[in-house]
């Protein structure tokens, strides 16, 4: 994808206001914007790929909002890739400051650990690989970003999405939010200030979750057994949080200033 860079009141949107930015940083060639390529499509995205030397921006640089992709990575390698501080120390000021800010997987875990959390390499009891039933606490109901989600599945609380890690948030930081689990690890989702943490995977296709689960090395059927049957209820809600995250920074572009639910 080609990296946009739009100064300050250079594009305006249909009712005057500037053009929504958000910025994408990516860690990994495999852990890229996959579906939410085609849902992002109401903001102007600026990708940064870390993983080919391009540097980490500033929280006054990401624009209106921040999306930080997963990776084959550990929270903890900053040897092996060195913008990791880096994107810890933007990841706690976005989240303090206002900035609507989504971090996913290895984001999520970055996140944790930016404001105060702790993350376990290798954490019991295992790797979580395939869809899981996202179990969503009271406390999701009024999020910002999943509560308008949440009405198709109030009944059970549990929404189907994709999952592939080894590692784990084990303890959230002080004044993180918990909004979710799954039946294996407890930190799947969780809000922390203006950015919320994501330990599944909304972004991810059904092909993309295949090419993990070969490279990793899992039994591919078992893998993919879940999304069988489940394709439109995963495609709703993934695009879903796509969805929200876009109306969350148009909505600080137009006023400037965001206070999460």
């Amino acid at each position: 994808m080609t990296t946009v860079q739009i100064e300050a009141g250079d594009r305006l949107d249909p009712i005057g206001s500037p053009r929504a930015r958000l910025t994408v940083l990516q860690s990994s060639p495999s852990c890229g914007l996959d579906r939410f390529a085609e849902w992002l499509g109401d903001v102007d995205v600026q990708l940064v790929r870390a993983d080919l030397g391009e540097p980490v921006p500033t929280a006054a640089e990401v624009g209106h909002g921040l999306l930080v992709l997963g990776a084959e990575l550990s929270v903890y390698d900053d040897e092996r890739a060195p913008w990791l501080p880096a994107v810890r120390d933007l990841l706690a000021e976005t989240s303090a400051t206002g900035v609507p800010t989504l971090a996913i997987c290895l984001g999520a875990q970055l996140l944790a650990v930016a404001r105060g959390g702790r993350v376990q390499v290798a954490a019991p009891p295992g790797s979580e690989a395939g869809v899981v039933n996202v179990r969503w606490r009271p406390e999701a109901e009024s999020d910002a970003l999943v509560g308008p989600l949440l009405q198709p599945w109030q009944a059970r609380r549990l929404t189907p999405q994709p999952a592939m890690h080894d590692d784990a948030v084990v303890e959230l930081p002080r004044g993180g939010v918990w909004l979710g689990s799954s039946a294996m690890y407890p930190y799947h989702a969780f809000r922390i200030g203006s950015a919320w943490g994501l330990q599944f995977h909304p972004e991810t296709s059904q092909e993309t979750l295949r090419q993990w689960a070969e490279a990793a090395g899992h039994d591919v059927d078992t893998v993919l057994a879940g999304w069988t049957g489940q394709d439109e209820a995963l495609t709703q809600f993934s695009r879903g949080i796509a969805e929200q995250l876009v109306a969350l920074v148009r909505s600080r572009a137009d006023e400037g200033s965001f206070v999460p639910a």
